[in-house]
């Protein structure tokens, strides 16, 4: 009898869950604020910052194997609030962004330089850096390409 019982109650959870999701209005409907695109400024960021990047990807090209290559991207605060680069992290070691920690005023900007070193790294490499900041949405996703060759060939 208490298996019944302890079946029942799982089946009973699983079915409110299951009908609580399906209650849940499509985004927008509920007449709720939508997040803006990253660099993209809205009515309702007044007193924000607002980060844009010119560019928001870098191809290297073709390189060497254990080549220490590096480029910048230049940003721009596009909001009415002081923009605070919190922080910029790489997703692999290879990878290390470079930043000012100081608040960027509106209208002005600055750069993210971004070293790759291709150490160990053969074929395509896709390496993307977060860049976390007092905007909304609070991460900006930027991205390298490379295709590395064995430095043999």
């Amino acid at each position: 009898m208490r298996k019944n019982t302890n079946v029942f109650l799982i089946v009973l959870m699983l079915d409110f869950l299951l009908l609580s999701a399906c209650a849940q209005r499509r985004p927008g409907a509920s007449g709720k604020k939508e997040l803006p695109v990253a660099g993209h400024i809205t009515k309702a960021d007044t007193g924000h910052a607002v980060i844009h990047f010119d560019v928001y990807q870098h191809d290297f090209g073709k390189m060497i194997e254990g080549d220490e290559v590096s480029c910048t991207f230049h940003f721009t605060n596009a909001g009415t609030g002081n923009l605070l680069i919190n922080s910029a992290s790489a997703s692999c070691g290879c990878t290390i962004p470079k930043y000012s920690k100081k608040p960027v005023k509106p209208g002005d900007g600055g750069d993210m330089e971004v070293v790759f070193n291709s150490l160990g790294k053969t074929g395509v490499q896709h390496k993307t850096i977060a860049v976390r900041a007092n905007t909304k949405p609070p991460v900006t996703l930027l991205t390298i390409t490379a295709e590395v060759t064995p430095e043999n060939n």
